[in-house]
């Protein structure tokens, strides 16, 4: 199982999803490109992205295997399930950036400005605009994040600390820009009807990334399915520890054996 960490441009923080999966799944994980160990050196876009993923397949020797993707991870994990379904056993999509329309990125930026004092709110939008459009610092998208991190979580105020990260302007802008191109295409929405991979939806009622375009994602692809936590937000594996470990259960019961 190759897991596919979000951001984008953020440093891979999925350690803590690794002890409810690794006694029994081979758990692959990479940084993406944008900062060390991996090239830092785009180009940033999702067919890079894609091939990345595809190439630590190859360096593997695997044929094919199961994708797990959180956030952009996820959304990440839904184009390679739409061009390149033969290198797909199945996908576990934990609450990621849609399909349809904008994937929930205007309703992401509007709720978890409610979720915070509208002093940090207001910061956090100044300086998560300046990294959209390639300026500012590391520093500056880091203190953004940690300004609305508790926004993420079904209850804020009982937020984890968030954890050590690292940061790409170039990554997160450039990743970004891709993304909005393949929404202005359809790209996804015109692919994934076409879809027979085993795909399961882990969605939080309470995330900032309402459970509508999960489902509206899902609603595309024959062989999906979803289940959204009630009382959780968008990381499911630190509010309800073993939901995604339950959730890939369920979904690797459904690969067809004789071709895995």
């Amino acid at each position: 199982m190759v897991v596919l960490h979000g951001g984008p441009g953020l440093s891979e923080y999925t350690e803590s999803l690794l002890p409810e999966l690794v006694n029994r799944y081979t758990v692959v994980r990479f940084q993406q490109r944008g900062l060390a160990p991996s090239t830092v050196d785009g180009p940033f876009d999702v067919e890079t992205q894609m091939a990345d993923t595809l190439a630590v397949l190859d360096r593997l020797g695997l044929t094919r295997a199961i994708l797990l993707g959180h956030s952009w991870g996820g959304h990440l994990a839904m184009h390679l399930v739409a061009a390149h379904p033969d290198r797909v056993a199945a996908a576990l999509l934990v609450d990621p950036l849609g399909a349809v329309g904008d994937g929930g990125e205007a309703d992401l930026g509007r709720l978890l400005g409610d979720r915070v004092s509208p002093e940090a709110a207001a910061r956090a939008a100044e300086l998560g605009q300046k990294g959209m459009r390639g300026e500012g610092s590391e520093a500056d998208q880091l203190q953004s994040l940690s300004l609305i991190w508790p926004g993420y979580f079904s209850d804020p105020a009982s937020a984890p600390p968030m954890p050590k990260l690292e940061m790409s302007i170039a990554a997160y802008s450039g990743t970004f820009t891709s993304i909005h191109e393949h929404f202005e295409r359809q790209t996804l929405a015109s692919l994934l009807p076409k879809s027979t991979v085993p795909t399961l939806f882990l969605l939080g009622a309470d995330s900032p990334i309402p459970p509508a375009h999960g489902i509206a994602s899902a609603e595309l692809m024959p062989s999906s399915e979803v289940k959204v936590l009630a009382a959780c937000g968008h990381f499911p594996w630190l509010e309800q520890p073993g939901s995604v470990r339950a959730a890939l259960d369920s979904l690797t019961s459904r690969i067809p054996q004789p071709n895995f």
